[in-house]
């Protein structure tokens, strides 16, 4: 356990950090010039052959039936080969759901985005700096500078149980930047917007994410957490260095291949909002987004030259980032697949 920790803490004070250009890799020289597979089970294949256990790729492009790819293993330790329906944990992906739930409550004057921490959290006014001065916009465009609670070592040496106890890992801190003078994406903002919209609500965030989102798009198998799925449904995370398999653990937000892959054509496409909420979206926030805990890292774009969306699902991370850099290369060389298709 001691060992899985140093790790873990090794992963998040790294993830984000760009390689030096001084020291690339040779995996990463290879895989960037490669010769380029004709297809993308080729692609797929070959990615597997930098160390990763298992691989889904969900392909949408207009005028055509969706494709799904796979290779590697959903469960290494049981040689259960990977399914491309598999529910896999998609991180920071859900941030997208969340910005859209707040685009919807925007829109119906539940929530404004001119108003401030303070005016929605008075308690946390003396623990989050410049809580005044930081509106429900700053937060969901990682502009108001709170700190962000995965940065801090004892996150990962001493989890909370709940989101509650996450929060504890980033108040009483200095602010990274005065509101609205720089970026700092910070998983913190997305934890107090949660968390808000259940005090508005009066109510999980979830329910209204299925009702208002999930269910008028008909995603079926996009769920708030792994306790809430049959676990024998989930595709296994693995961790370079670790033999555990970190499927079981509670790391947010699950969903299939597929569901992420028609929720996000439905996001830049427009049919996920009602009249007038669009723009509002725009104005806040993006259209794609990228996603990492231990175990799980993902990519969900949409390329509109090709009117394609391409998900990836790769179930191995490591603390040097190789990985997630394997990931990117990955996925920009299966769209040049695609274009050149």
């Amino acid at each position: 356990m001691k060992k899985r920790v140093k790790l873990i803490v090794r992963l998040v004070l790294l993830i984000g950090t760009p390689i030096s250009l001084y020291f690339v890799p040779w995996i990463l020289v290879k895989a960037w010039i490669m010769p380029l597979p004709d297809t993308v089970q080729g692609q797929v294949d070959e990615a597997l052959e930098y160390g990763f256990e298992g691989m889904i790729v969900y392909v949408d492009q207009g005028g055509k039936e969706p494709e799904f790819y796979a290779g590697g293993w959903k469960d290494r330790d049981n040689k259960i080969p990977a399914d491309p329906n598999s529910l896999f944990k998609i991180a920071s992906i859900s941030k997208l759901y969340t910005a859209v739930a707040i685009t919807k409550l925007v829109h119906d004057e539940v929530l404004f985005l001119d108003k401030t921490l303070t005016d929605y959290f008075p308690e946390l006014a003396e623990r989050i700096e410049y809580s005044d001065q930081i509106t429900l916009r700053m937060m969901v465009q990682h502009r108001s500078g709170i700190p962000n609670f995965t940065d801090n070592p004892e996150f990962w040496s001493n989890p909370p149980e709940n989101s509650d106890g996450a929060l504890e890992f980033a108040l009483d801190l200095p602010a990274y930047f005065k509101p609205d003078s720089d970026y700092g994406y910070s998983n913190t903002n997305y934890l107090l917007l949660r968390k808000l919209m259940d005090e508005v609500l009066g109510y999980d965030h979830f329910l209204y994410v299925r009702k208002e989102i999930l269910a008028p798009l008909e995603l079926k198998n996009t769920f708030s957490s792994v306790n809430k799925v049959d676990i024998d449904d989930m595709m296994s995370g693995y961790y370079v260095g670790i033999e555990d398999d970190f499927k079981h653990e509670d790391q947010g937000m699950v969903a299939s291949a597929e569901d992420v892959g028609k929720f996000l054509r439905a996001l830049n496409k427009g049919t996920v909002f009602e009249e007038g909420e669009q723009e509002i979206y725009s104005s806040i926030y993006v259209y794609e987004h990228g996603g990492l805990v231990p175990g799980y890292q993902s990519m969900a774009t949409y390329h509109k030259d090709i009117d394609a969306v391409v998900v990836q699902f790769m179930n191995t991370t490591d603390f040097e980032g190789y990985e997630w850099n394997l990931l990117q290369i990955t996925h920009n060389r299966i769209v040049k697949i695609l274009t050149n298709n």
